[in-house]
């Protein structure tokens, strides 16, 4: 992983490259801890060897798994990083587009980049943060926190 600072404020900006081999949601969590990142848009494209999605089942409070095990473009990555007990937290939905044409999308689990995930990664001003919703098993962004 290769990262640069493009724009230092008042938003922080900056371009992340994830290489062959790095798994998306582990290298951007160190990125986001190393940064000290607290509310910060996600976007990338790019392509995957294998990736996990998740669909969530409200009634089990649990993601649906959905294995995707092609190599796959990454037609869309887009998400946030908020705080969760004071420490960032990543929450990332793909599309990901397969050699016929067609998509698969979802919460990003896991990902295996191949070659390349290009990430532009934007800190807001304001703080996000994350509260536990006992009614559906999830932290979710509380603007009042």
């Amino acid at each position: 992983m290769k990262s640069k600072l493009l724009n230092p404020g008042p938003e922080r900006t900056y371009a992340v490259v994830l290489e062959a081999g790095d798994e998306v949601m582990e290298a951007l969590q160190r990125f986001a801890v190393q940064e000290s990142l607290n509310a910060s848009r996600v976007s990338a494209i790019g392509a995957f060897e294998r990736a996990e999605l998740g669909y969530f089942e409200i009634e089990r409070k649990d993601y649906l798994r959905i294995p995707v095990q092609a190599q796959v473009e990454v037609l869309s990555l887009a998400g946030d990083v908020a705080l969760d007990g004071g420490k960032p937290k990543l929450h990332l939905h793909a599309v990901l587009g397969r050699r016929d044409g067609s998509t698969v999308g979802g919460h990003l689990l896991s990902g295996v980049v191949r070659p390349t995930l290009e990430v532009l990664v934007t800190e807001s001003p304001g703080y996000l943060r994350k509260t536990w919703d006992a009614r559906f098993g999830l932290a979710l962004i509380d603007p009042a926190a």
